[in-house]
Order: structure tokens, then C-alpha cells, then sequence
């Protein structure tokens, strides 16, 4: 039996995740919510999900003694972040009047609240970015296979990601600015947009994710 293992750190909808993975899940994989460092470290293939504040996010994770375990699922095992299992990847946030985060990759997450609106700038962007939105693939993948470019997922942030090394970027969004909106390096993949309450694409993403060897 293949495991799929959902990481649970106290945070975010896993429910929803757990059941949208278990709907796409081929046969002989089960998908598990775990907050069980073995049992991550053991699983073929790891979903971090999240809602929520980063410091929250950080601090649940060093509780649990989480952080190192799932460090090293995403060295070593195909591994997608959502939401907030996206933003705490990179090494720093402006939320919580800063944070430090898991400094996989080195960049920022910066808040939406400092972007002016280039399509009014008298018009403050409304936050949190909320509801569906246009997802633009800028490099050829494999959880987009299926997928066409520019479909819509849905949305819920008041952050977004700014990488430092651009070529892990593997989609942009539109809101008031271009942002980043998913990223791929090596068995990574992770997004800001939540593929379990995205309808027909989102679970194409999942299900792309499941046959998905982290190459």
C-alpha cells in the first residue's frame, strides 16, 4: 500500500484535502492525515496544507516537531504544498510583523495591503484575495498536465510569495499585481490557490499529483 500522508500541524481544512485526495487516489494508495513525524518521513508522497497566520504556522510546527520532518519530505519525496504550505516554504513573511519561516527557498511573502491597484490606483485592493481567480502556467509540468493554461482556482490570501530564484515559479495571478501563484523545483510543487475547492481542475491537479513520481 502506497501512503499519501497529509500533514496535520493543528491548521487549515484537512478534512476537505483528505477527502478530495481520497477521490482521485488510484488503487493500492491510501491517504492519510498524520501528525506523526514516521509516518511523514515513511509516506511515499506528502500534502502540506495550511490556513491561517505564518507565525501560527511556525509555532504549531516546532511544537509538534514537525519542521525537520517535513524539511525533509520536501528533500526527498514528491511534495505539494497549498496555501499556506506554500508561503512557509520560502525564508521570511511581513505577516505577524515578521516572521522566519522554513527557508527552503530563499524570498519573502509580502502582504497584498502594500500593493497599489494598477488597474485604479484610488481604489484600494480588497483583502483578502477572495474567490476564483485565472491561473497563468509558466513552465510545463507535470500537475499541469490535463490543465489549460490560464483555468481558474479558487483563492483565499492577503499574502503572496515573491521567490528570489524565478525559475521556480510555475504560475502567475493577477490581483492588482502579477504574483506568483505556484512554484516547482525538483519533487516540489506548491500553490497558493486550494486545488480541493476548485472544482474539475483542482482535482486534476490532485489526481496529476498522485501518479506523479516527483520528477
Amino acid at each position: 500500500m502506497s501512503l499519501i500522508a497529509v500533514v496535520d500541524y493543528g491548521m487549515g481544512n484537512l478534512r476537505s484535502v483528505d477527502k478530495a485526495l481520497e477521490h482521485v487516489a488510484r488503487d493500492g494508495q491510501e491517504v492519510r492525515i498524520t501528525s506523526s513525524a514516521d509516518e511523514i518521513l515513511a509516506a511515499d508522497r506528502v500534502v502540506f496544507p495550511g490556513q491561517g497566520a505564518a507565525r501560527d504556522c511556525m509555532r504549531e510546527l516546532e511544537s509538534r516537531k514537525l519542521i525537520e520532518p517535513v524539511m525533509q519530505a520536501a528533500k526527498e519525496k514528491p511534495f505539494l504544498g497549498i496555501c499556506m504550505g506554500l508561503q512557509v516554504l520560502l525564508a521570511h513573511s511581513e505577516e505577524n510583523d515578521g516572521v522566519d519561516c522554513m527557508g527552503l527557498y530563499p524570498g519573502n511573502v509580502r502582504f497584498f495591503g502594500k500593493v497599489l491597484n494598477q488597474d485604479d490606483p484610488a481604489e484600494p485592493l480588497k483583502i483578502p484575495h477572495m474567490g476564483w481567480n485565472n491561473v497563468n502556467q509558466t513552465i510545463d509540468h507535470p500537475l499541469w498536465q490535463g490543465i489549460t493554461d490560464g483555468s481558474r482556482f479558487y483563492f483565499v490570501h492577503s499574502y503572496y510569495v515573491d521567490p528570489e530564484e524565478r525559475s521556480i515559479i510555475a504560475g502567475e495571478t493577477t490581483y492588482g499585481i502579477g504574483f506568483t501563484s505556484a512554484i516547482a523545483c525538483d519533487n516540489v510543487f506548491a500553490v497558493q490557490f486550494h486545488p480541493e475547492k476548485s472544482a474539475t481542475d483542482g482535482l486534476k491537479l490532485l489526481e496529476n499529483f498522485t501518479h506523479w513520481d516527483g520528477k
